[in-house]
């Protein structure tokens, strides 16, 4: 028989236990600072009716790539983030939540994008959402992104430090607006201006775009800095004065790695105010790891009520995958996971060993069993190195007998006899 192929799908990953186990620990890290700070997690589903994931209402039209398929007269599709699905849920529990309400989902997503490095068609993403009806002030803008400077310092010994640059998009629609752009040359402004340190001729690409004093005026925001166009209009002066306020609340919060960086953007048609983005210190070649903004109206298409929001997502895929990949972590700590392997030698002595291995997890110890009494010794205690375990108890007949254990330091070698309490306490 031939046998089939052990290799994961182009854009799913598979990480080794090591991996996976440092992956785990800061995905609990993270999510225990959300928790702290009040979000609620929602475990929505991971199949949406194909209306609520898009607009489009021919179904052999739809050009996004999106995982979509039928059963029966049942069109639907996998998520591609956590936006759309909270969307749907807070419009349908409406009256069943409390507002300002916030929630935040670790799940995995869907794209069917071509894959590439950074890029998957299965991913972990992080969302965190603070959610008002009809109004929702300013100031939970900054504790979004002080939640999220904070989660992501509870796994700085693994990814390093993180800066976040933060923008406005209320400042650029009054650019625009002063400057009299159509819509198109303000999406085509937008493109460049998101682009910009990745393009070359982004200055002769706004002339181009919005003509000589337009792409000046811009420019001046990279070249003198946005208070520089202080006193263009009221608007204009509104947006800098909202930016300098935004960066003072952040800083009473304690996040001093915050900087304003008005190439940030994001999305032209979603986000309508304060938008930002993290990096890390160490490794800025890896791009933004999360980001986020203000959005004006999430659920329109699910409810008639007006529901504001600002939230935030993280990559977590994109961003542990990259650094693991790259031996960026050091993965030590999680090299070794068992504190204990418990060594029966002997069928007479599997009933007292399992009693000790209930003690030892009821005392919350990583403990595992070698359950096949009659091997050797030597075959168990190869057994125990292998699986990096700290130490071995090793029950024979004698231990039994006395009640006793032989605890075995495997880093050491060296050997002693314990009662279980003094064990445990040993382990502990």
């Amino acid at each position: 028989m031939e046998l089939k192929p052990t290799k994961t799908l182009s854009g799913f990953v598979e990480l080794l236990p090591a991996q996976q186990r440092c992956f785990d620990e800061c995905a609990a890290r993270m999510q225990r600072v959300l928790k702290t700070a009040g979000f609620v997690h929602l475990d929505l589903p991971a199949i949406e009716r194909a209306e609520v994931l898009t607009d489009k209402d021919n179904w052999d039209e739809i050009e996004t790539q999106m995982f979509l398929f039928q059963k029966g007269d049942t069109k639907m599709g996998l998520r591609y983030d956590g936006t759309v699905g909270l969307s749907r849920y807070v419009a349908g529990h409406i009256n069943e939540l409390n507002f300002p309400f916030r929630a935040y989902q670790f799940a995995r997503n869907y794209r069917g994008e071509r894959p590439q490095r950074g890029r998957y068609r299965e991913f972990y993403q992080m969302d965190l959402d603070i959610l008002g009806i009809d109004a929702l002030s300013e100031n939970y803008d900054a504790e979004i992104v002080a939640t999220l400077a904070r989660a992501y310092e509870s796994v700085a010994e693994f990814i390093g430090p993180v800066n976040v640059r933060v923008g406005n998009r209320r400042f650029w629609n009054a650019m625009f607006a002063y400057l009299n752009l159509t819509d198109e040359q303000s999406r085509a402004a937008f493109v460049l201006i998101d682009k910009r340190e990745k393009i070359s001729d982004f200055y002769e690409g706004l002339v181009e775009t919005v003509g000589n004093d337009a792409a000046a005026t811009i420019n001046r925001v990279f070249s003198d800095g946005y208070k520089s166009l202080n006193g263009l209009s009221d608007a204009v002066d509104a947006s800098i004065a909202e930016l300098d306020s935004f960066m003072e609340l952040l800083d009473s919060m304690g996040i001093k790695n915050a900087k304003i960086d008005l190439g940030i953007m994001r999305g032209h048609a979603y986000y309508t105010g304060i938008v930002f983005e993290f990096f890390l210190d160490n490794f800025p070649e890896l791009a933004a790891i999360g980001g986020g903004g203000r959005y004006e109206d999430l659920a329109s298409k699910f409810s008639k009520t007006k529901i504001i929001g600002v939230g935030a997502a993280v990559g977590f895929s994109r961003l542990m995958v990259a650094l693991l990949d790259d031996n960026r972590i050091d993965l030590t700590p999680f090299m070794r996971p068992v504190r204990a392997a418990v060594l029966c030698m002997g069928a007479p002595q599997v009933a007292y060993s399992m009693r000790v291995l209930a003690a030892l997890r009821a005392a919350e110890i990583v403990a595992v069993p070698y359950l096949d009494a009659n091997k050797k010794f030597k075959n168990q205690i190869e057994f125990a190195d292998k699986i990096n375990a700290d130490f071995s108890i090793i029950i024979g007949e004698t231990e039994r007998e006395s009640n006793m254990l032989a605890v075995k330091n495997m880093q050491t070698g060296e050997q002693q006899t314990l009662n279980l309490d003094d064990t445990i306490k040993l382990l502990k």
